[in-house]
């Protein structure tokens, strides 16, 4: 497959993806739309984060960023997924797609044992947009990328949290060199939504690790 060279056919492409069947709350599964992931692989690649490099997915979902950096021209991507019914779903995706340099591991994301050896990371990691505690599962993702060792990390988080993560960004020796902002549509999937649309503001970090 030849590289793609404009930021919109990318996204067209991402549209292809379905949404995951059967979405389960307890792990805040939510597709992020195909714009909000082709601008963040766009921006990344421009900055040298995709193409060519080995690029892992942590808490891929049905593959979203695991597919769009392969598109990319990435040279290896990896989606890391704790739901069997996730990542059954990505490998379809992938397998229509003809990507023959992915590949998907069924795995905790805090129990994953890091044989891909990543030079970038990717991660939307349920970011607590149903609870009101400051910490969540987005502190043990990037503790978790922290352990791996690649060279630059991109992660999602609720924007309220933006100064007490950059505290604990730097407190983890983790260097925040990009800040990227997106309104992120959460829709009415679930049965405690009481509205067809909600929008959250996100942000996310690119930082480079300070080993």
């Amino acid at each position: 497959m030849n590289k793609i060279n404009k930021k919109r056919h990318l996204e067209m492409k991402l549209q292809s993806i379905p949404p995951h069947p059967n979405p389960k709350v307890g792990l805040e599964q939510y597709t992020t739309p195909a714009i909000i992931s082709a601008d963040l692989i766009w921006n990344a690649n421009s900055l040298g984060d995709i193409e060519n490099r080995n690029v892992l997915d942590l808490g891929c979902g049905s593959g979203i960023f695991t597919i769009a950096s392969a598109l990319m021209g990435a040279n290896s991507a990896c989606g890391v997924d704790m739901d069997e019914e996730s990542i059954s779903l990505a490998r379809q995706t992938s397998e229509k797609l003809e990507l023959d340099n992915v590949e998907y591991v069924l795995s905790d994301v805090c129990d994953y044992d890091g044989t891909f050896k990543a030079d970038t990371i990717i991660q939307n990691p349920p970011f607590g947009s149903q609870r009101k505690a400051k910490t969540g599962a987005d502190l043990n993702f990037v503790k978790k990328a922290c352990e791996l060792e690649a060279g630059v990390l991109y992660s999602f988080h609720m924007a309220s949290t933006e100064e007490f993560l950059i505290d604990f960004y730097q407190n983890n020796g983790l260097n925040i060199t990009h800040i990227f902002r997106y309104n992120f549509p959460i829709p009415k999937i679930y049965e405690f939504h009481t509205k067809e649309k909600q929008d959250v503001n996100v942000i996310v970090f690119r930082a480079l690790f300070d080993f």
